[in-house]
């Protein structure tokens, strides 16, 4: 077992280095120690204590409004690089630690439906997988189990033979309320599924309801993958090196991937050399590092002769419908992540004048200012004094929130590309985003912002507020290294390996041809658990840098 500060003098060569420790560089490297090499993992951010987490704080909220936000460019922490988002609809947000965005995610747990593999031929939009929905599913489970997946079986908007691992969490009186509504109109719901556990498991405390899931679990029950993955990886003798930004990843003469070049807290600048290298930095921070590592055989960026590094960024656009009702619903009890969804509006409809769809989930309101932020177009004079209270009486712990998470289609216009002034602290370049929402994206909202009106007010709603957009949520990076058969119109095979680069893989939510509508943490583990399985299989045929 092995974790270490960068500064660790000489390198000496390994197996596989693996760039990122979130989800999908967690998983890799868990399953290649399990597999007997020998594994080096290098993260920019550090470790985190879950009695950091602001959660069971009186002061929660405040805290989540800095050190604890879920966008660096607000947060600013050491680790952190900015992005440049002056041209974009949404502001990509991360989390740079051991664990990654898993440390304050909510903890959704759901899988791509089988037709979000095959849009081009069921829709005639975005691109087909190079595999299937059944081909990923014993990936899928094997990870379910890993992370302790709590939920109820039988949703018949899924495939049959899915039984989650661990029994479902309580829906509470807003899963409750809502359901009302939804059954009233006929319309499908089901139990949530998250990667929260509802008893003890593994290195996961059982839920003990803080329901403050998105700025850190406190309890250690929610399954971030500092928790869930980590731990093995580091008992089967990883080595994970903290305070390390990868600034380059070097090539050998060949073009070969030869290993990566990372600058410590302390300046100094080290080489780590390996005979593979796995990108798991996230859909922002995996393409900044191929553009950044371009050299005399890669003039454009590593891995992109197709010229589709940073191309086709999709970020899954979030909208809320927030309902008020006229009793006490207990709506700051956890889980935070969702305690029903709805896939009644995911599948595409000809009659509608969009195309794909949405995946809905009710989550509770929070706390004391996020109800008070629910109030924020009131007049001044509605604003101080007597009338926050009243407001307060009226909204906290009664209010529920119907959460809209849309597919948006790849397009090339959306992209990360190479900041020309913008740098880290370290004088890195940055990632410059350009992000612009579709009109079909918007009429895809629109639909369903009021669709769930409609759920509020046959659930008995008092009043309901609309967001149209969350402009800086939820954290989804996908599809700027994507995968394809076809090396002129894709960076990746479908197993993560560079076409242009055979010892370079990826395996973080940059591969994804198309995003689907639902949260895409299992997804991004279930491909990686994939990858590196196939890695392990053909390790014989290799091509290393000599």
């Amino acid at each position: 077992m092995s974790t270490s500060s960068a500064a660790t003098g000489a390198k000496e060569p390994v197996d596989v280095l693996v760039i990122g420790a979130g989800p999908s560089g967690a998983v890799a490297a868990r399953y290649l120690t399990e597999h007997g090499f020998r594994v080096v993992c290098l993260e920019q951010g550090d470790w985190v204590n879950p009695t950091e987490f602001p959660g069971d704080k009186p002061e929660w909220e405040l805290l989540s409004l800095r050190r604890w936000h879920h966008d660096p460019n607000v947060r600013q922490g050491s680790a952190d690089y900015p992005c440049e988002v002056s041209e974009s609809d949404i502001h990509p947000v991360m989390f740079s630690g051991v664990g990654g965005s898993s440390l304050l995610y909510g903890g959704h747990w759901m899988r791509l439906l089988p037709s979000d593999f095959r849009t081009a031929t069921l829709d005639g939009v975005g691109d087909d997988w190079p595999f299937t929905y059944e081909d990923l599913a014993p990936y899928y489970d094997r990870i379910d189990a890993q992370v302790g997946a709590a939920g109820v079986e039988g949703d018949p908007a899924y495939p049959p033979g899915w039984v989650p691992p661990l029994p479902p969490h309580p829906i509470g009186k807003i899963g409750k309320r809502a359901a009302r509504g939804m059954n009233k109109l006929n319309w499908h719901w089901w139990p949530a599924v998250n990667a929260i556990a509802s008893q003890r498991h593994g290195n996961l405390a059982q839920c003990a309801r803080i329901g403050s899931c998105e700025t850190g679990c406190p309890q250690g029950a929610k399954a971030s993958f500092d928790l869930t993955h980590w731990p093995i990886a580091l008992r089967q003798g990883a080595e994970l090196v903290t305070g390390a930004r990868v600034r380059q990843i070097h090539t050998d003469r060949r073009g070969l991937a030869a290993g990566a070049v990372y600058i410590d807290r302390d300046g100094a600048e080290h080489f780590q050399p390996a005979d593979v290298v796995i990108v798991a930095a996230n859909g922002v921070g995996t393409p900044r590092l191929l553009l950044l590592s371009d050299s005399a055989q890669h003039p454009d960026g590593l891995a992109n002769s197709s010229g589709m590094v940073g191309k086709r960024l999709m970020l899954h656009p979030n909208a809320e419908v927030t309902g008020i009702y006229d009793e006490d619903m207990d709506s700051w009890l956890g889980p935070a992540g969702q305690s029903i969804y709805s896939l009644e509006f995911y599948e595409s409809d000809t009659s509608r004048d969009f195309v794909r769809g949405a995946k809905w989930q009710v989550m509770p309101t929070g706390g004391p200012l996020r109800a008070l932020s629910l109030h924020g177009d009131a007049g001044f004079d509605q604003r101080w004094g007597a009338p926050v209270h009243d407001h307060m009486r009226s909204t906290l712990g009664r209010a529920l929130q119907w959460g809209i998470n849309s597919e948006d289609l790849p397009e090339e216009s959306n992209t990360v590309t190479l900041d020309k002034t913008l740098t880290d602290s370290d004088g890195i370049p940055s990632p410059k985003i350009h992000y612009a929402i579709s009109e079909n994206t918007r009429r895809l909202l629109r639909f369903n912002l009021d669709r769930a009106h409609e759920a509020h007010q046959a659930a008995g709603a008092v009043r309901t507020i609309e967001t149209p957009l969350w402009s800086d949520q939820p954290g989804h990076l996908l599809g700027t290294a994507r995968m394809g058969h076809d090396p002129a119109t894709s960076v990746v095979d479908e197993y993560g390996r560079a076409h242009d680069v055979p010892n370079l893989f990826v395996v973080d939510g940059s591969v994804f041809p198309t995003g689907g509508a639902v949260n895409p943490t299992a997804t991004i583990s279930a491909v990686a658990l994939r990858s590196v399985e196939h890695l392990v299989q053909h390790a014989r045929g290799q091509e290393v840098p000599r």
